[in-house]
């Protein structure tokens, strides 16, 4: 384990063909019942194999017992009917097909805290576990009930507290909450998005991530993308607010983004997750690449507060792809440790 420039993953891995619809979203799962349970968990141990392999120094699940970031967690939420489907825009960018909560949510047993004891057991490095951010959560949802996006977030912040402190009893070193939805809501991020994210965190021991960034390299993503102009500059609006805030790391969007890297430095004193791997390419970044990116970020925040990481998550993305990028990513900052040293 690299205590210098320690490398993982945002979150998703692709999942095996035999376990769902290779490079999709939301796909399927291909198995059921007790299968399903095996296959899920047979999934993880790969991508715990594939991590360690390609040399990360922080290993998470992959999300591989998960459909999706956000909806997997829900599913198992009262309140919430995911039979009355109605179709909402997310994030301001293209149109789903989401459940809607029609009564007050609740969490009635632990979500993903058995698949975080499976995946302690398998490593010694640390590990991460990814959570839905509140805002990105009622972003995904039709409300019926609260009616008030703000209240339904702030029920989300303490459900979300209380699986982050199951996973943290269950042995998870890093605790990531994505929140895609602060590069589009930033009225209501300074209003009350941090607060709710914050509450989310509280009285966590374990190391605190907020993962913000431009999607997933679906087509919907990259539209929205072509749209924004020379320099994308949505984390002026955020990252201050991040920088004052009980978080203890912010995951940010670099390589191959239009993303000014000394937006960095609005948040001083964090540590920062940096994506130094394109996963809206399918091109292989080179270790060379991966250290100039690494480079060009430590003019703005010092060595020891650097995390190498990816854009976002590699679901879509051909296996073999997602492998390559990941040694990649570990070559890369193995460059950049031999020069510091």
């Amino acid at each position: 384990m690299n205590a210098l420039l320690p490398t993982s993953i945002v979150g998703s891995l692709p999942k095996p063909s035999w376990l769902a619809q290779p490079e999709t979203l939301w796909s399927p799962w291909k198995l059921e019942g007790d299968e399903l349970l095996e296959g899920k968990r047979d999934a993880l141990s790969l991508a715990v194999d594939e991590q360690r392999l390609a040399g990360l120094d922080v290993v998470s699940d992959g999300e591989q017992t998960r459909q999706h970031f956000v909806t997997t967690f829900i599913e198992h939420l009262s309140g919430v009917d995911f039979e009355r489907r109605e179709t909402v825009r997310i994030r301001d960018r293209y149109d789903a097909s989401v459940p809607t909560v029609i009564g007050a949510v609740g969490r009635e047993r632990p979500v993903f805290a058995d698949d975080a004891r499976a995946l302690r057991a398998q490593t010694d490095r640390r590990i991460k576990w990814a959570l839905p951010g509140p805002m990105t959560m009622i972003d995904t949802l039709s409300d019926r009930h609260y009616r008030s996006r703000e209240k339904l977030a702030w029920e989300f912040a303490k459900i979300l507290n209380q699986e982050a402190k199951e996973l943290e009893a269950a042995g998870v070193d890093i605790i990531q909450f994505d929140e895609p939805a602060f590069n589009v809501f930033f009225d209501e991020v300074g209003d009350w998005g941090v607060a709710a994210l914050e509450r989310a965190a509280e009285g966590l021991r374990s190391e605190t991530v907020v993962h913000i960034c431009y999607g997933y390299g679906i087509k919907a993503n990259t539209d929205w993308k072509a749209t924004l102009g020379p320099e994308w500059r949505q984390y002026e609006q955020t990252f201050p607010l991040l920088q004052r805030s009980t978080i203890d790391t912010v995951s940010l969007e670099s390589h191959n983004s239009r993303v000014p890297v000394d937006l960095i430095e609005l948040l001083r004193g964090k540590n920062v997750m940096l994506g130094a791997i394109d996963v809206a390419s399918d091109q292989i970044e080179t270790p060379d690449e991966v250290a100039a990116t690494l480079r060009d970020a430590l003019r703005f925040v010092d060595a020891d507060r650097l995390c190498p990481s990816t854009n976002c998550g590699m679901a879509p993305l051909a296996r073999q792809v997602a492998r390559d990028k990941m040694s990649a990513l570990a070559a890369g900052a193995d460059i950049v440790r031999a020069e510091l040293a």
